[in-house]
């Protein structure tokens, strides 16, 4: 069926994705982003976003965790209206950091009474000016419960308990490992002696939990996410007053290669946990070319600045092929411009990731100077099934004249810490170099040509000039010439005979 959004939804009213297509979420994080407001949007996005909340609430309700209870509904943000979702925490486990005046030291004016409700402009629908986000790092000095000394292993251990899909837990576990290296490092103890102040507040795990429910149950298998815009200033926590952004999300930023972008507002607009389940969702930072938007979830936040707190989580579906043209001249029955020709009736299927090339990639690089070539090579074999791009060894003159090899591994700044694991792993190296390289990046297409031997691709690159350029794909050909018995330079003249 199809439901008010235009999307289809299972006949079990359940909010999975049509036909179990894996979904392509951008989100738009201009006003930064926190777990609540993520929990927000993505059930705001849902294909039945009722559904969705159904399974959030249940699932949270099964939590071997207490001392919450959910609201969700409207609020309106700078006249737009958006989804809240709240973790209201009894008073045994009120955190009380959702004081502005405490964070930043002076007060901000609450968005708007009782929007929650009423639907009025901003508002919290709470008696106090809730926190933009309510995450745990903001304890109070002085309030601290038993919820703020739970370690990675109590976390894991609630997970564990949980009903939750597979997907999801892996999700879960994925988003507070994330989180617990980055507080880990940033108080410079092991992750499993440090007792986390973020990951243990009650609320906290509501949002990853939530969020995870709903990454499984939408389908989410590719995420798009440009940049994250973040505060400046500072803002008042247990430790004291941190610059923003905080050690943790920096932390999370800088191991994942998240892109951030300061803006005018004073104050925190990117949390630790909104960090850590940007970096779970293993996101591109670059958009297609073309793409339809296919749903838009909009989550709010809680603090009142200059600048509407709303996250924007699309999905959306890459279109492939250039883009239509528009002749001038030529004026349709209201006198608008037309399109040369009539669009086509079906949409064309989705690029595939090679077609979409980052305009960004990481370079890692190390020199090595004591390993064998067998060693070298299964280093680099290994690298390349880790999802490296392309894997250089280089030949140098090392230190006191010695011959050795650098090794350059070109990835996506996302796949960095992972592919550094990799290199430490399988090479003698100590320490590795990374740097992030813009590229200029030829649009391209893929297109399979019918030959005496058989279906073979070709690539198609667009000059800057609008003349193409063809590629063999190497491995087509080879197959289709050992199929056939004949050499690999008969086939290729095939292909080139047919373009």
């Amino acid at each position: 069926m199809v439901n008010e959004k235009g999307m289809s939804s299972s006949a079990d009213g359940t909010a999975g994705n049509a036909a179990g297509r894996g979904r392509t979420l951008w989100l738009d994080c201009q006003a930064g982003v926190a777990g609540d407001m993520l929990v927000a949007a993505l059930i705001d996005a849902a294909e039945d976003s009722e559904a969705a909340e159904r399974a959030v609430r249940t699932t949270l309700a099964a939590l071997p965790v207490e001392g919450f209870s959910l609201e969700v509904g409207r609020v309106s943000k700078a006249g737009i209206s958006c989804l809240d979702f709240n973790v209201v925490l009894d008073e045994a486990h009120e955190n009380h950091d959702h004081d502005m005046a405490y964070l930043h030291g002076h007060v901000h004016a609450c968005e708007g009474d009782h929007g929650h409700i009423h639907g009025q402009e901003g508002g919290c629908g709470h008696d106090h000016c809730d926190d933009h986000h309510h995450e745990g790092h903001h304890h109070h000095a002085g309030h601290a419960h038993d919820h703020a000394h739970r370690n990675l292993a109590d976390i894991l251990a609630i997970i564990e308990a949980a009903p939750l899909a597979p997907g999801a837990a892996a999700f879960a576990r994925r988003a507070f490992d994330i989180l617990a290296e980055a507080e880990a490092e940033a108080h410079g103890l092991p992750v499993e002696q440090v007792h986390f102040h973020e990951v243990g507040a009650v609320d906290s795990i509501a949002d990853i939990v939530a969020a995870a429910v709903l990454v499984d149950l939408i389908g989410i298998e590719r995420a798009i996410v440009p940049v994250l815009v973040e505060g400046r200033g500072t803002v008042r926590c247990q430790h004291g007053v941190m610059p923003v952004p905080v050690p943790a999300t920096v932390g999370v930023c800088r191991a994942h290669g998240l892109p951030l972008a300061p803006c005018e507002v004073e104050g925190e607009l990117v949390t630790p946990t909104g960090a850590a389940l940007v970096a779970a969702l293993n996101p591109e930072f670059v958009l297609p070319e073309r793409y339809v938007v296919a749903s838009v979830g909009l989550g709010a936040g809680k603090r009142a600045y200059e600048r509407p707190s709303i996250l924007r989580a699309m999905l959306i579906e890459p279109l492939s092929g250039p883009t239509p043209t528009f002749h001038r001249g030529r004026r349709g029955a209201a006198g608008e411009d037309t399109l040369a020709d009539p669009l086509p009736s079906s949409r064309p299927a989705p690029l595939s990731s090679e077609m979409q090339p980052p305009t960004t990639v990481c370079k890692l690089e190390c020199d090595l100077d004591d390993m064998t070539p067998e060693q070298m090579a299964y280093a680099a074999e290994r690298l390349s099934e880790a999802g490296a791009r392309e894997v250089h060894w280089v030949p140098i003159v090392a230190k006191k004249g010695r011959p050795a090899y650098e090794l350059q591994v070109l990835c996506e700044a996302q796949e960095a810490a992972a592919i550094e694991a990799v290199v430490f792993r399988e090479t003698s190296t100590l320490g590795i170099r990374r740097c992030i390289m813009d590229r200029t990046v030829l649009p391209r297409r893929l297109e399979v040509r019918d030959t005496a031997f058989g279906p073979i691709s070709v690539k198609i690159a667009v000059l800057p000039d609008g003349t193409e350029r063809a590629t063999l794909e190497y491995e087509d050909c080879a197959a289709a010439a050992r199929a056939a018995g004949v050499p690999l330079t008969a086939v290729m003249d095939a292909v080139r005979a047919s373009l």
